[in-house]
């Protein structure tokens, strides 16, 4: 995600549980449309509809939106390029919780064996 020094411009998240798209938009430093367009070019991006379809965004969407618009914004990543480095970053936390899942599991099939053998 994005480090703390990045966000010195951006207000503290509040700890509540759902946000309006405005309140997003003034945390985020992002305007409501281009909210409602990264809601379809990003696929990670997907707030909660509620009562006549006003979105309701989480602590994680609000972070992601901040990881986007730091993507876009600062670093100079098209939109495509923003996808892609998302969805890379998705992979490569996949993968590390893979490798642990599997290093867990040879300790334990190690335990097994030594049992087994005594």
């Amino acid at each position: 995600m994005l480090e703390p020094s990045h966000n010195d411009e951006l207000p503290p998240i509040p700890g509540k549980r759902y946000f309006t798209i405005g309140e997003v938009s003034d945390l985020c430093s992002v305007k409501a449309h281009v909210l409602r367009y990264w809601e379809q070019e990003f696929p990670q991006l997907a707030p909660v509809k509620r009562r006549g379809n006003r979105r309701y965004y989480q602590r994680q969407d609000v972070l992601m939106i901040r990881q986007i618009r730091d993507l876009l914004y600062n670093q100079g990543y098209t939109i495509g390029g923003a996808k892609q480095k998302l969805a890379g970053s998705e992979t490569k936390e996949d993968a590390t919780q893979a490798k642990q899942l599997i290093r867990q599991m040879i300790i334990e099939l190690e335990e097994v064996l030594l049992v087994l053998e005594a």
